[in-house]
């Protein structure tokens, strides 16, 4: 048995800047950026981000400008075993996620619990 929920939406920007990205991302929304998180740094940056609302992490990337989701989970292999039995392919294994493809082609991540609460609004999977 394992546990997965929505854990944030990330924007990829394909720019050289990712304060400038940043910075137009948290006008648009709303949200100002989040220097003083410990995830804001390097090619990431965060925006504050309510509790009990999925994080949104812009990050500089060298593919093309798109957004995909993080799912976060207490067991990664346990729910890469899931989605890859829904049609979910791994594109990626890294040292702490997984980059994977839905059947339709979005890329998505499956990370480690990110956001306090957790289980809380988790799916229960057996």
């Amino acid at each position: 048995m394992h546990h997965s929920r929505l854990c944030a939406v990330l924007i990829d920007c394909d720019t050289s800047d990712v304060d400038e990205a940043a910075g137009f991302w948290a006008r648009a929304l709303g949200r100002p950026v989040d220097l003083s998180h410990s995830s804001s740094r390097g090619n990431y940056r965060m925006l504050e981000t309510p509790l009990d609302e999925p994080i949104v992490e812009i990050q500089r990337v060298d593919h093309e400008s798109r957004v995909h989701i993080d799912i976060e989970t207490d067991d990664i292999p346990a729910e890469v075993g899931r989605l890859e039995k829904l049609g979910a392919k791994v594109m990626d294994q890294l040292e702490r996620w997984v980059v994977m493809q839905a059947p339709t082609g979005q890329r998505f991540c499956v990370v480690r619990v990110q956001r306090p609460g957790f289980p809380k609004n988790a799916n229960r999977w057996e």
